[in-house]
């Protein structure tokens, strides 16, 4: 299964990336991931093939069973996923309308830095509870 993950804006921290880091390794066995820190521009550039899903607090919020299920859907259905987390001042309308799926992680509000560590959990825990690890309890 392919997962990119398309963040508007720079990441400024290097702990972003380190923890970043490890979460792709960890779901490097299941998955390929690729994270790219792109302008909003860069976002009509969406290939009409990827499954978009944007980041959003208006969202549908899931818990970690359910959005697991829904990584297992996709991945049996043969899709490539485009998680899309917009920049401090969110995401055009063009985009949040091209989406297939709105995803909230919180109704509170958080940087879209750490939005992209949230997000990279939760792949890494959907995962483990596809393939029964012991890391979702």
């Amino acid at each position: 299964m392919k997962i990119k993950i398309l963040q508007v804006g720079k990441n400024k921290d290097s702990y972003i990336s380190e923890v970043s880091n490890e979460f792709i390794k960890r779901i490097s066995p299941y998955a390929k991931v690729e994270i790219s820190e792109v302008s909003e521009d860069a976002l009509k550039k969406i290939d009409d093939k990827d499954f978009l899903i944007v980041m959003d607090e208006r969202g549908d919020e899931m818990d970690s069973v359910k959005f697991s299920k829904f990584i297992s859907e996709k991945k049996d259905d043969g899709a490539s996923l485009c998680f899309v987390i917009g920049g401090p001042f969110g995401l055009s309308d063009e985009i949040k309308e091209k989406a297939k799926k709105t995803i909230s992680m919180s109704k509170m509000t958080f940087t879209h830095q750490m939005i992209r560590i949230f997000l990279l959990e939760q792949i890494y825990r959907a995962f483990a509870i596809i393939h029964g690890k012991g890391y979702h309890h």
